[in-house]
């Protein structure tokens, strides 16, 4: 109390200056239309600016919900295109029981947790596992085009054998319909390789390259990357470079696609006897 009492005396005249600045000022705001009008738009503006970097602070952090509820509805887009490609009904009708209705594949969104793509032998691990229903062997896409495989699955998680895989081979096929195996050398993680495609097929620089549909893991069509290289030697394997559309090192939310029917399409090519 004692110091409170000695800091008023010491800056009394200094307060009470203060004071009589704040008494001037208030009665020129509420007396003079002009500086009253100044100070309001003046203090809108202030606190507008306040608000407004406000709101972007809490959208920042609220990003991570926003981009899940995002992909979320794209996964239920993706049935539901699906679904309707492969409903005998018209365009209208709206389409719920995935076997009554021929529907082929079914999505699921994942997050990817862990990234390889410097080593010969990449993988990626994802925040889904069994319990959401996922299991060895589906295929890993996100809106750019593939990325891998499912390889290994526990309870929550999975490890996808990437695209960038020594070990890799995968369907693939140019727009003209001339159809190949993809693999990779292992040296550029922006190039894969397009082998065994035909010698007379036509083939030029910037061809779209996409999946083929010879497989029970992958849909036909999913886009892969453009042809960067044509190898003019005549070798056995007619190598092919394609300059993948995603981009590796980043490459953010993806889609597991699992084919409803690869298990009575493999019991079916799958002879007794072996």
């Amino acid at each position: 109390m004692q110091q409170l009492i000695y800091f008023f005396q010491k800056f009394k005249f200094f307060l009470f200056f203060l004071l009589l600045q704040l008494i001037a000022l208030t009665l020129t705001f509420n007396n003079l239309n002009f500086h009253k009008s100044k100070y309001v738009n003046s203090a809108n503006s202030l606190t507008g600016g306040m608000y407004d970097k406000a709101s972007g602070i809490s959208d920042y952090f609220s990003l991570k919900s926003v981009n899940q509820e995002l992909l979320d509805e794209n996964t239920r887009l993706r049935n539901f295109l699906e679904q309707k490609t492969n409903s005998p009904f018209s365009s209208d009708s709206i389409v719920i029981d995935t076997i009554k209705f021929h529907q082929k594949y079914s999505f699921s969104n994942a997050k990817i947790i862990n990234n390889n793509y410097a080593n010969a032998f990449n993988f990626i691990t994802i925040d889904k596992g069994e319990v959401d229903g996922l299991k060895k062997e589906m295929a890993v896409v996100n809106g750019r085009g593939v990325i891998g495989i499912t390889d290994n699955t526990s309870s929550k998680y999975t490890r996808v054998q990437s695209i960038l895989n020594k070990n890799s081979k995968l369907n693939a096929r140019l727009k003209n319909g001339y159809f190949g195996t993809l693999k990779w050398n292992g040296l550029d993680y922006n190039i894969v390789q397009l082998t065994d495609i035909p010698r007379q097929a036509p083939v030029k620089i910037g061809d779209t390259i996409e999946t083929g549909g010879k497989s029970t893991i992958f849909p036909e069509g999913i886009l892969i990357g453009t042809v960067y290289k044509i190898n003019k030697e005549n070798t056995v394997d007619n190598a092919i470079d394609v300059k993948l559309f995603n981009d590796m090192s980043n490459i953010g939310p993806v889609y597991v696609i699992k084919n409803l029917h690869k298990e009575e399409i493999e019991s079916l090519e799958t002879p007794l006897n072996e």
